[in-house]
């Protein structure tokens, strides 16, 4: 499946409900705590054998769990028809976080595509505070996917999203504020909300923050901060914030001036086909450097591309 990735994050948060608050269809708290250490130990086949037996008895949250090891195989033959009818029974007991995984399912298209599900799913969730399923449920209003395009639904859901702590939500957000989408158009709160996403490291916030401290808007002009926000996001990755760090070192906006480390970050931007990039390295090889500094600058863009954008990719 395509969201075994975040069906593997989901199950790990089940085990430890499972833990914590025992299973509803009775027997041994010690039994379920077993079987998630099994589980734990990779030992699935014990595992399957407990979580199979507190599912068959009606567990919600073991029937989610067994739904994770049909989707991944875990114990078990791969088999994502066996996981759907687990997540399904699952969800259909009002399991917020098998309600979600159905939700994209649905939209990433693991079954048949089908946005109307997908948001139906979503909302089930996001109606018991599923800050993900409320952040979903605000792109799908965005979109117009399987509800009805509506700018005001997506802020609501995002915000509800935002307000606990989800940063995708939160970058969403400023967006809205930004552009005046579904709320009034306010540079100060996009940059607030920017701010949230870009403090739990979302790359895609630093770099909007790094140009908001450049022009002024919404937060004071300041260079320094500005250098902070687009060095963090061109870091993690982020190919316009590698091409931004590329024209600050050029013109000394916020740094000392740096032709090397320019070129440098130009040459990474370029390679993955950022617009103007391509241009900007080479007049900046043609006209503003020797051929010495050709090459320290060329070293030096292997080196970066080596820590900020193969673990990245």
């Amino acid at each position: 499946m395509k969201t075994g990735k975040r069906v593997a994050q989901l199950l790990a948060c089940a085990t430890m409900l499972l833990v914590t608050k025992g299973c509803a269809s009775g027997g041994a708290a010690q039994t379920m705590a077993e079987t998630v250490a099994a589980y734990e130990q990779g030992d699935y086949a014990t595992a399957l054998d407990g979580f199979r037996n507190y599912a068959e008895q009606g567990d919600p949250h073991a029937r989610f769990i067994l739904g994770s090891m049909y989707a991944k195989g875990h114990g078990v033959p791969e088999d994502d028809a066996r996981a759907m009818m687990w997540f399904v029974l699952a969800a259909k007991q009002g399991h917020a976080e098998a309600q979600f995984v159905l939700g994209l399912l649905h939209a990433d298209q693991d079954v048949p595509e089908d946005d109307t599900q997908a948001a139906r799913w979503f909302r089930l969730a996001a109606e018991q505070g599923h800050a993900e399923a409320q952040s979903m449920l605000g792109f799908m209003y965005e979109d117009g996917r399987g509800v009805p395009e509506d700018d005001m639904q997506a802020s609501r859901w995002f915000r509800l999203a935002a307000e606990q702590g989800d940063a995708e939500a939160q970058l969403m957000l400023g967006f809205m504020y930004e552009d005046g989408k579904g709320v009034p158009e306010d540079d100060m709160q996009a940059a607030q909300w920017f701010h949230l996403a870009a403090g739990q490291g979302n790359a895609e916030a630093q770099f909007k923050l790094g140009g908001m401290y450049a022009n002024g808007r919404g937060v004071p002009e300041d260079d320094a901060q500005a250098v902070r926000w687009v060095r963090l996001a061109a870091e993690q990755g982020n190919a316009d914030a590698q091409l931004k760090l590329g024209g600050m070192y050029a013109t000394g906006e916020g740094v000392p001036k740096d032709i090397v480390n320019a070129y440098a970050w130009f040459s990474i931007a370029a390679a993955r086909g950022v617009r103007n990039a391509k241009e900007v390295k080479e007049v900046s090889a043609k006209y503003m450097m020797t051929q010495a500094q050709i090459a320290e600058a060329q070293e030096r863009s292997r080196e970066y591309w080596t820590r900020y954008v193969v673990p990245f990719q």
